[in-house]
């Protein structure tokens, strides 16, 4: 763990940890809404994904620059970052390429990530900006685990809990074989014209992580009998990841990614993973989601 940083709004309390730019903790008076990391279960809260989402085949993958070698869901999470401006409801951490980023992803980047609360709600954006002097191809995403039940909730179970979105709509998601990669050809239907699924320990078990592509209003809700959960915003990311570690694991991980695991249909080529961002030298791309307790 390194330092931490605190940021609020009056309502609404974040922490963020320098080591890895990771969100550590969301409260509002009612309680803790972000998982708070168990190593019987996941000892992780909310890392950043960059500058891939999920894994590549062999955990490799060739490029323009040369080898790509990287564990599931990047490098950006194992590296601490530098807190770079700071007001008390906002703070942003910045992480830039190095040799020994280099030596893994061979390419040269600014990461900056911005975390503001604002109106009960926590946004973070994901800036990234090509240090370089060749294309930069990354992807990215959030994974932020959530309590269930929610705070001052604790009467009710995991399959209580709802994912609700903003209009009915049919859910196919990929088959993800053992190693984490996607079968897009072969789906399984979660339902039909319907804003709703129930949460399932089994359910997530048997099909290892939910990866939901383009969701209708690019927002959900994790909502339990009470009526209070969380609401998660992902303007401009096409895939929604929902994952639990265990079949007894208290919470629900809600990761918008831009970008996804080496699908089975897909080359080993890193320029062409699916939903991959190629950037121009000195150019900057941002993405930003939100997570509102309620």
């Amino acid at each position: 763990m390194g330092a931490i940083t605190t940021i609020s709004d009056g309502s609404l309390t974040a922490s963020v940890d320098a080591a890895g730019a990771q969100l550590m903790s969301l409260r509002t008076d009612a309680g803790e809404y972000l998982w708070q990391g168990d190593e019987r279960f996941w000892p992780r809260r909310a890392p950043v994904l960059f500058p891939i989402v999920g894994c590549l085949r062999d955990n490799r993958a060739t490029s323009a620059q040369g080898e790509v070698s990287l564990q599931r869901h990047g490098i950006a999470r194992l590296y601490d970052h530098a807190v770079v401006a700071q007001t008390p409801s906002s703070v942003t951490y910045e992480l830039a390429s190095s040799d020994e980023t280099r030596a893994a992803y061979p390419f040269d980047f600014r990461l900056n990530m911005t975390y503001a609360v604002e109106g009960g709600a926590l946004s973070q954006t994901f800036s990234v900006t090509n240090a370089g002097d060749v294309p930069l191809p990354f992807t990215l995403g959030g994974h932020p685990a959530f309590n269930v039940p929610a705070p001052g909730c604790e009467g009710e179970a995991f399959g209580d809990y709802e994912l609700v979105f903003p209009e009915p709509w049919t859910a196919e998601v990929p088959t993800i074989d053992a190693a984490g990669l996607h079968d897009f050809s072969v789906t399984h239907e979660l339902f039909r014209d319907s804003d709703r699924l129930r949460l399932s320990h089994d359910l997530i078990a048997r099909l290892l992580t939910l990866v939901f592509v383009e969701v209708p209003g690019r927002s959900v809700r994790l909502v339990g009998p009470s009526g209070h959960g969380v609401e998660v915003s992902f303007d401009g990311f096409d895939f929604l990841g929902v994952w639990t570690s265990s079949p007894e694991a208290p919470f629900v991980a809600i990761e918008p990614w831009v970008g996804c695991a080496t699908a089975y249909d897909e080359s080993d080529v890193f320029e062409e993973k699916r939903g991959t961002i190629t950037l121009e030298p000195g150019k900057t791309c941002e993405k930003t989601f939100s997570m509102r307790p309620f």
